[in-house]
């Protein structure tokens, strides 16, 4: 009999079964601003499934948040690339919401990297009124969660540009340290060494 394949099993799930076996306790559904006290609603959505409004308005954090880290680098800010990237099959949104409007948002995908399962981290983008709030550590230690839950997962893991040094000092606080396969440095023919514009990070599973 064949190996089931765990990683597709979950993302072959309901988005009702996947909450139900990955994130089986309702406390991740709501959170509470520490400084104004104003209750931010948190849903889990598809790719797929996520209504048109709430899918322009990840978009605009992305470009309002990000883009300039991507001017900069070699690809350039690519937005009809970034939406397309935004639609992978088996990508999942935390939707941070408050009045119904979307005010941050983790999308992850629960995959395989250089044949390690883990889970992808592809975005976290928080409105200007949540950062430094403590929530972006809240939504990432959900995919704690959700890896824990998986089993097999070796990591998470994610991209981050080195231009973004706020970024990259959140998730080293988090315990993500550069992973084996992050892009090495490039070195000239002079010797002199040339960093990369990003670096993969990762974060081993605790079970």
């Amino acid at each position: 009999m064949a190996k089931m394949d765990l990683i597709d099993v979950a993302n072959s799930k309901s988005i009702d079964q996947f909450i139900e076996d990955y994130l089986p306790s309702s406390e991740w559904r709501s959170w509470i601003h520490p400084a104004t006290k104003a209750e931010y609603q948190i849903t889990l959505q598809t790719a797929k499934a996520m209504s048109q409004p709430d899918f322009d308005a990840c978009f605009h954090l992305i470009e309002i948040t990000s883009a300039d880290d991507y001017k900069k680098s070699q690809d350039g800010w690519k937005p009809r690339s970034k939406r397309k990237e935004m639609k992978l099959l088996d990508l999942k949104y935390l939707l941070v919401k408050l009045d119904n409007q979307v005010q941050g948002f983790v999308s992850f995908m629960p995959t395989y990297e250089d044949d390690y399962p883990v889970i992808y981290c592809y975005e976290i983008h928080l409105s200007s009124a949540l950062q430094g709030s403590g929530l972006g550590r809240v939504l990432m230690q959900h995919l704690d969660v959700v890896g824990e839950k998986i089993p097999g997962t070796a990591k998470v893991m994610l991209t981050c540009f080195l231009s973004n040094k706020r970024g990259v000092d959140f998730y080293k606080k988090l315990g993500y340290a550069k992973d084996e396969f992050s892009p090495p440095p490039r070195i000239l023919r002079n010797g002199t060494m040339i960093e990369g514009q990003y670096v993969i990070l990762s974060k081993d599973i605790k079970r």
